[in-house]
């Protein structure tokens, strides 16, 4: 791979950061790389380089982590349901969410609740965490 010029270096390492201010501040809303370029000021072609130079990443999987991430956090909680979980971190299926969990963190959100929290729920558990574990 060529030698980036500095001021290229700089501008991607800006739009990344800038992306990523706004992803994790917004990954609940229905976000698209379109819409974080045009908005960072750049082409989608522009950001798709700097996710994949200055983050090692893509921006599909950077929000799909971060979204992950603040799953984690929410599940660990206790407090909120599995579907609750799911609105939260920008999911408007608890199917979809409980695919892309299962696949991110290895367990099913309802496992991974169990495994972090120990013990039993003060809730009832919802319809939805009893059938996303078996299936």
């Amino acid at each position: 791979m060529p030698t980036q010029r500095p001021a290229t270096v700089q501008l991607r390492s800006s739009l990344y950061e800038d992306a990523v201010a706004i992803v994790d501040r917004e990954y609940a809303s229905d976000l698209a790389l379109d819409d974080i370029a045009r908005r960072v000021a750049s082409s989608r072609r522009q950001l798709q380089r700097a996710y994949a130079e200055i983050g090692n990443t893509t921006f599909r999987d950077h929000l799909t982590a971060v979204r992950m991430d603040r799953a984690a956090e929410l599940l660990a909680r206790r407090s909120v349901t599995v579907r609750e979980v799911a609105h939260r971190v920008g999911y408007r299926q608890p199917a979809q969410f409980a695919k892309a969990f299962r696949r991110h963190k290895g367990l099913a959100p309802s496992a991974f609740r169990s495994r972090v929290g120990g013990g039993h729920r003060s809730q009832a558990p919802d319809a939805y965490s009893t059938l996303a574990h078996a299936a």
